[in-house]
């Protein structure tokens, strides 16, 4: 499966996104993915079969729990793919951070000036 088929399904993003904050049990992956999406277990553990099988995420046991962690090698090359494409945003960027800095530049000035 094409690393976009995986990342295009907003469960399995979901999932991602928890796992990037550290390693959880299945059963706290489900707890979410219910509440949030209303899908059943069987549903929340077919989504992490396709993120393990895809290489998005590994597994290990811990006694009676299962634990996954997300595995960033896809991540890397979906990353290396959208580098063509960062000379359309990143200008963009720069120059949105260039007119913050001036923004709070001109306020601690204009402050100072008051103060």
């Amino acid at each position: 499966m094409h690393a976009f088929d995986v990342l295009g399904d907003p469960v399995r993003r979901r999932i991602l996104e928890l796992l990037a904050g550290g390693e959880q049990s299945s059963g706290s992956i489900v707890e979410v993915i219910q509440h949030e999406f209303g899908i059943s277990q069987p549903a929340v553990s077919q989504h992490l079969k396709v993120l393990r099988e895809s290489g998005f995420a590994t597994v290990r046991a811990d006694k009676q729990k299962r634990i996954y962690a997300v595995d960033t090698a896809p991540l890397k090359e979906v990353d290396q793919w959208l580098e063509r494409f960062r000379a359309f945003w990143e200008p963009r960027l720069e120059a949105l951070a260039t007119e913050i800095a001036r923004g709070k530049r001109k306020r601690r000035l204009e402050d100072s000036d008051r103060g």
